[in-house]
């Protein structure tokens, strides 16, 4: 009775470190990646693994990072202009500590960004990862772990008409997230949209180029969003030898959308 209460524990302990992303809402939903493009992977991946507690792991070719709700994934080449002259300005985490975070990176050598009380009444902070990757972090002493994803934060000049077609196009509710009422959610992030006051540029070739969304039944999902008028650029595929189906748009601010199904195996 013993052996089998370890191993069943041992079970439970491998699931739990495996099964990173959050569990897909009602249509089949949930968060997957942020993709970066960067100019040196390895400079990346050390930033990623030691500040920030991420696992490395690899997808076929793409070496990525992996958290709890989140996989940053990253191709090597020079970004065309930093997140923040993009659309998608940024992606946020929630830590555990946040002063032990700014200890450990000042003392590195890095600079911190802005230190602040965020929306939801807790300390936030802002730092600029190399090639101008932009990250918000907001402590949550309660977390379980160190570091989760946590949000992505659109800016454009139409916001709310952005949120209302993601809002159409997945199903969603708007709800506010603290004193930011333009916000909807997916399991394992919170989607924010922000006005800006200057035209952003599409993320094609940026330092965040898209991000993603793992769907279950991604073939028949395609199929719905192309009834509500979404055309793709990369229709659906699947490659067996990583049993992973992918399929990408656009949406109307110029944000890149990968499709997924079958990354939370990885």
């Amino acid at each position: 009775m013993k052996g089998l209460l370890s191993a069943l524990l041992f079970t439970l302990c491998i699931q739990v470190a495996h099964a990173q992303l959050a569990t897909p809402n009602g249509s089949g939903i949930a968060y997957g990646h942020i993709h970066l493009n960067v100019s040196n992977i390895e400079q990346h991946i050390d930033i990623w693994t030691e500040h920030f507690g991420g696992e490395e792991i690899s997808i076929g070719h793409l070496q990525a990072i992996r958290f709890p709700n989140l996989i940053v994934m990253f191709t090597e080449q020079t970004p065309t202009m930093g997140s923040q002259d993009t659309v998608m300005d940024h992606f946020g985490f929630k830590v555990r500590n946040i002063q032990r975070f700014i200890d450990k990176w000042e003392s590195e050598g890095f600079e911190m960004g802005r230190v602040f009380i965020g929306a939801e009444g807790q300390t936030n902070a802002y730092v600029t990862l190399p090639d101008g990757v932009y990250v918000e972090l907001q402590e949550d002493q309660g977390l379980h772990e160190e570091f989760t994803g946590y949000h992505i934060h659109y800016f454009t000049q139409d916001s709310e008409s952005l949120l209302d077609w993601y809002v159409e196009i997945f199903d969603l509710e708007i709800r506010p997230r603290g004193t930011i009422v333009t916000t909807t959610n997916v399991p394992g992030t919170n989607l924010s949209f922000g006005n800006s006051n200057e035209q952003r540029e599409p993320t094609l070739g940026a330092a965040i180029d898209h991000i993603g969304f793992e769907i279950e039944n991604l073939q028949d999902f395609c199929r719905k969003l192309e009834a509500k008028g979404v055309q793709f650029e990369v229709s659906y595929r699947r490659n067996e030898a990583l049993g992973l189906a992918t399929a990408i748009f656009t949406d109307p601010g110029g944000v890149r959308v990968e499709l997924t199904e079958g990354l939370d195996a990885h």
